[in-house]
């Protein structure tokens, strides 16, 4: 089997789709490529913010639930997503932030890369990562030679680290690459295929904090990239092989997924790199409609009336 690629995207959730379109847009600068519903509940928006095309690996979304409380945070939890910005531009993020009083903390280095950590108005916690290059929003307030371009590691608290660590390393062919302390915190790194930020998934132990109760800025799942179907329908077998229970092959239409749980109650998903967003927009009008798969079209009035518009 080939080697997972790395995150394929991460999916939060806010209590204020507006809000979030403008935080997501105005300040990070990213681009929305996709105004959709969750599938599974029509009722609710799901937004997709990428780069310039939503190429896999460099998708965050949202799911907006306008009842959600506020997040008690703990273990069991991806409690952190990096974004990936070009080397030096952290000097103009800095800025940045201070113009639009975003909560963060100074740069610091981690595994030798500039990192700044930083959080939404709803205590989604995230940061930017120095390091590679890619295709941010040519047309978003962000000049793009310091703008977000893509996705970085994937940090998890953990409550069965060395479970967990063997979900990675023995079912989907992670390999352990280093630790490192962060607030008195020993971080532990895990990478798959050729390596890079993009590929890593960072896990704290946490066995002595309950498990978080999600609300608004806590993250739903996180999805590693498959290339392909062929490659979907061998790691379903392999799932089986190990006796994983998970939600067998779902078609999302702009890819194929599969859901599970790993031993620490994370959910992660496995989705494929196609088709991709350009399936039913074209590149340059990506995110300018309410975009809804085949089976939701026939129900656009009735899930148009229900939405508030953005």
């Amino acid at each position: 089997m080939k080697a997972i690629l790395g995150q394929h995207h991460v999916s939060a959730m806010t209590g204020d789709a507006k809000k979030n379109l403008r935080f997501y847009t105005e300040v990070l600068g990213m681009r929305l490529v996709k105004k959709t519903v969750n599938q599974d509940d029509p009722s609710m928006y799901h937004l997709f913010y990428a780069d310039e095309t939503g190429t896999p690996g460099s998708d965050l979304t949202f799911f907006e639930l306008p009842f959600l409380g506020q997040t008690y945070r703990g273990s069991s939890s991806i409690s952190r997503t990096a974004l990936r910005v070009p080397p030096g531009a952290l000097t103009y993020w800095l800025k940045r932030f201070a113009e639009f009083d975003v909560l963060h903390d100074p740069v610091e280095e981690v595994r030798g890369r500039p990192t700044l950590y930083f959080e939404d108005g709803e205590g989604q916690r995230l940061c930017l990562v120095e390091g590679g290059s890619g295709t941010p929003w040519s047309n978003g307030p962000v000049p793009v030679d310091v703008a977000i371009f893509g996705l970085g590691f994937s940090e998890w608290t953990v409550r069965r680290l060395e479970k967990t660590g063997r979900v990675l390393t023995d079912v989907l062919g992670y390999r352990f690459a280093s630790e490192f302390e962060r607030n008195e915190q020993t971080v532990r790194v895990f990478e798959t295929g050729e390596g890079g930020v993009v590929t890593e998934i960072h896990l704290v132990d946490r066995p002595d904090v309950p498990s978080e109760r999600p609300g608004r800025g806590s993250v739903h799942h996180v999805a590693i990239r498959v290339e392909d179907d062929l490659e979907m329908e061998q790691w379903v077998e392999r799932l089986n092989e190990f006796g994983i229970s998970h939600s067998g092959l779902i078609d999302r239409y702009y890819f194929k997924s599969i859901y599970f749980r790993e031993p620490s109650g994370i959910l992660v998903e496995l989705a494929t790199d196609g088709p991709g967003f350009a399936t039913d927009e074209s590149v340059e009008t990506l995110g300018e409609r309410l975009a809804l798969p085949p089976f939701l079209e026939p129900r656009r009035d009735e899930i148009e009336a229900k939405l508030k518009p953005l």
